[in-house]
């Protein structure tokens, strides 16, 4: 159960992270990509944050997750900097990928029988002999 200061703190992560990875992408020459915070969690002590994001296109998402955790520290600090006069201690950031926009939409699929596995039953994994 997340109290209400836990929320407000995430939302007040969620919209600095997303500003400052979108600023720090540009600034590296990345194009092509676009990433998004979709949600922070905050722990009860508000020492961790566990941020993820959504990165579209689906193949460049790990190799944008790595080099956001490089950046990690500089991106600790930029937000410590907007969130000075709301935060006494900066939480501990953690980054991970949000997947569930895609996995809607596979399920989306399945259902408007786009990717019907039945029809075609090369869709779906072998199954393993035992």
């Amino acid at each position: 159960m997340e109290t209400n200061r836990q929320r407000k703190i995430g939302g007040i992560l969620q919209e600095d992270i997303a500003v400052i990875i979108q600023n720090a992408l540009r600034n590296a020459g990345t194009q092509g990509i676009l990433v998004s915070v979709t949600k922070v969690a905050v722990t009860t002590d508000l020492s961790i944050a566990k941020v993820y994001m959504s990165i579209f296109p689906p193949d460049k998402a790990t190799s944008v997750l790595t080099e956001v955790q490089g950046l990690k520290s500089q991106i600790k600090h930029q937000v410590a900097q907007k969130t000075r006069n709301q935060l006494r201690r900066m939480p501990e950031l953690s980054f991970y990928i949000d997947d569930s926009l895609e996995y809607i939409d596979n399920i989306d699929r399945a259902i408007k029988g786009i990717e019907n596995p039945i029809e075609s039953p090369d869709l779906l994994p072998k199954r393993k002999k035992k």
